[in-house]
């Protein structure tokens, strides 16, 4: 494939956009966010130390309740998670993550529509959503109640 001018345009316009979305009120708050997580170094101890606890949770669900760290690992997670939840710092971040996926969602729908209505669109947002998708129970009658 080689390029035309059309594709220089749409890749300029493209990086524009991107620009955009970095310089956006809600970027610069998932920055500020992010960073104020992850240079608390005990809180991003802490979140390594989940993730490494979820690993190990993993591990465990493979075997359920016959593997021998089960009823410990399944206590730790439950608890170490609502701590990370009710920190006020991850919790700022999270909103901003939304925020900012929103932001991305709302892109994704204008330009989606912009080429047709028939675009699917994938949302984390159901507004942004196409009606015309069954999502991923398509095929079996499932919770959209289509069928193949």
């Amino acid at each position: 494939m080689f390029m035309t001018y059309e594709w220089v345009e749409i890749t300029d316009s493209a990086e524009e956009l991107s620009e955009m979305i970095l310089q956006s009120e809600q970027a610069e708050i998932y920055r500020n966010a992010y960073n104020s997580v992850y240079s608390d170094k005990d809180l991003a101890a802490e979140i390594h130390a989940f993730a490494r606890l979820k690993e190990q949770y993993e591990e465990v669900q493979r075997f359920g309740k016959y593997h021998p760290d089960y009823q410990r690992v399944m206590k730790q997670i439950r608890v170490d998670k609502r701590r990370l939840d009710l920190n006020e710092q991850i919790a700022e971040l999270r909103l901003a993550e939304n925020d900012l996926q929103d932001l991305m969602d709302q892109v994704s729908f204008i330009i989606g529509r912009s080429v047709s209505e028939a675009v699917k669109i994938p949302s984390s947002n159901p507004f942004f959503s196409s009606g015309s998708s069954c999502g991923g129970s398509c095929g079996t009658g499932g919770g959209c109640s289509c069928s193949a």
